[in-house]
């Protein structure tokens, strides 16, 4: 047995309210840039629906993820070494900009500058791509809210896979019924199809906490890793000639800081922590036969933190004290393992997914309260969770490769929480056959409670940092995601754009972070200002315009104090 540590994210989909402010503060911290401007890390679709890019799940047609030969090894769908090799120069199985979608802004400067006339003038939609007139047909989050509607939900390649299993009368009911957010991220996967469709070995995933990352400087821009990836998560930047991809906010990781899509989350729906995991057993469990079975094989490959053999095999394999700590409380570990209430999204890909989906329980207790029935009472919850099957089938293709057994029992144990916890709150004496019926007891509710509906900051954020003699790796860094003129956006070179090396830029480390956020003086005015993590303390300079003389304000604009 050999131990790795894997940092990995739980989302519990019963918060989800569908604002975005996770894709909008990721696509200014990451995306925000030329060349990537139809590139999204972090997106919320709504289900049923077409997700981004449009279909992406159909790998008949995009060819991702692994598939298992007859001699039970696993080879990448869209084909061996020799194959990949062949279409090397022009890979012809690629998402195109119709299938994301043509980003675009509006001509401001008409609205500004128009001279005085009988009409108003009119921002025209202009392409970023070209910068001509364009017309808006489609984008990242399109079927945002239509779910249901036919001209969506028909194309929903989930949907389709259910077609053969239930009547269109049946389906259509559904459709009407069900419908739920779905935040989608890079799933930093154990076993990720990307990195083995890359002919340049430029992804790899880093050894200390299994975040998988494209190496700037060894992408040649191949594309075939946009192809291998199943969830289509690796987009191509157009300016840069090279591949980029969800982080997982690796720069705050490392001082232990959640991701910006965590820490901006409105509904607080998300999870990180620490996963222990066998890595000599990886190619094992995503080889297993029969797909409904890579969930429970995922599941058998996740170590218990509190197990002796596992602490001691992880000390041996240099896995530091404090790692271990910060296992034992992770709160990802207990969602998944301990509590088994939140699943990987689509397993039946092989590559071991580990952003992991607490399936929403909302729906079906909102159809019990229209019917006029208790939504909250266990009888009526546990009674609509075996009757509503289509929703369970639905659910069990995205997150158990169609097996409902799963689903079924984490929606049973939500349920039994809601109504187990409810009693308490009106002050009635809690029903101890709740939690016996799923399998648990009243304590292990509690706990779930709080870990669910309750917790604070540092419970739903578990990130051990990095190591003091690290600290010097981590003050210089060099970055290709950054502004424009920043590293990874450098001029052409003898051998095409983006030939030349990148220039590293200085990250905040953890103690200076610490000592600006918590200071009372304000921030020194060289400091270039990131408001997603403005302490408030100060006036940014150059955020208003100066003050005039006279009028009780300051040079330059600062603060007036009394």
């Amino acid at each position: 047995m050999r131990v790795m540590a894997q940092v990995g994210m739980v989302m519990n989909l019963d918060k989800c309210i569908g604002c975005h402010t996770c894709s909008v503060t990721c696509k200014q911290t990451w995306t925000n840039r030329a060349g990537m401007e139809y590139v999204w890390f972090n997106n919320v679709e709504t289900r049923p629906g077409l997700g981004y890019p449009r279909r992406y799940e159909d790998q008949e047609k995009f060819r991702g993820g692994w598939v298992r030969t007859g001699r039970g090894k696993l080879k990448p769908r869209a084909g061996g070494r020799f194959k990949r090799l062949m279409s090397i120069f022009a890979n012809p199985v690629l998402p195109n900009i119709s299938d994301y979608y043509e980003p675009w802004t509006y001509d401001y400067e008409k609205l500004i500058d128009a001279p005085l006339g009988d009409d108003f003038p009119v921002a025209r939609p202009k392409s970023l791509l070209t910068g001509e007139d364009t017309q808006i047909t489609w984008s990242a989050n399109w079927d945002d809210d239509l779910g249901g509607a036919p001209q969506h939900a028909l194309d929903d390649p989930v949907l389709q896979r259910m077609r053969d299993k239930a009547n269109e009368d049946v389906r259509l009911e559904y459709e009407k019924s069900f419908m739920f957010y779905l935040p989608r991220i890079c799933e930093h996967c154990l076993n990720p199809s990307c990195m083995a469709a890359c002919p340049s070995g430029a992804i790899y995933k880093r050894t200390e906490d299994g975040i998988v990352l494209v190496d700037q400087d060894r992408c040649r821009g191949w594309r075939m890793c946009v192809t291998g990836c199943p969830y289509k998560k690796i987009y191509f930047n157009h300016r840069t000639g090279k591949a980029e991809k969800c982080t997982l906010c690796y720069p705050r990781i490392e001082v232990g800081l959640p991701t910006v899509c965590s820490e901006t989350c409105v509904g607080r729906l998300r999870y990180l922590g620490l996963f222990l995991y066998d890595a000599d057993r990886v190619g094992e469990a995503a080889a297993t036969e029969d797909e409904k079975q890579l969930y429970p094989a995922q599941l058998d490959l996740l170590l218990d933190p509190d197990d002796p053999e596992v602490v001691a095999d992880a000390r041996r394999d240099g896995i530091p004290e404090d790692w271990l700590a910060a296992a034992r409380r992770s709160p990802v570990y207990r969602l998944a393992k301990t509590y088994r209430i939140a699943l990987p999204l689509h397993p039946e890909f092989r590559t071991m997914p580990m952003v992991w989906y607490v399936p929403p329980l909302s729906p079906v207790v909102d159809v019990l309260s229209r019917t006029g029935h208790d939504g909250e009472d266990a009888g009526n919850l546990f009674g609509a969770i075996d009757s509503l099957r289509i929703p369970i089938g639905y659910l069990a293709e995205l997150f158990t490769a169609g097996d409902p057994a799963p689903v079924a029992s984490a929606l049973r144990r939500l349920a039994a929480m809601r109504s187990y916890l409810r009693a308490e709150n009106l002050g009635e004496e809690p029903d101890e056959s709740i939690p016996a019926a799923v399998g648990m007891t009243g304590a292990q509710l509690q706990e779930m409670y709080r870990l669910l509906a309750v917790a604070k900051y540092e419970d739903r954020y578990v990130i051990p940092t990095a190591h003091a003699e690290q600290a010097a790796q981590l003050d210089e860094l060099g970055c290709s995601l950054e502004t424009e003129g920043g590293p990874g956006m450098y001029g052409s070179g003898p051998f095409g754009e983006a030939s030349g090396r990148p220039v590293p830029v200085s990250i905040e480390t953890f103690h200076a972070l610490r000592e600006r956020q918590g200071s009372d003086e304000r921030t020194d005015a060289e400091h270039r200002y990131n408001l997603l993590n403005w302490d408030g303390s100060g006036r940014p300079e150059g955020m208003f315009p100066p003050s005039r003389s006279g009028d009780g304000g300051t040079a330059g604009g600062g603060p007036a104090h009394d």
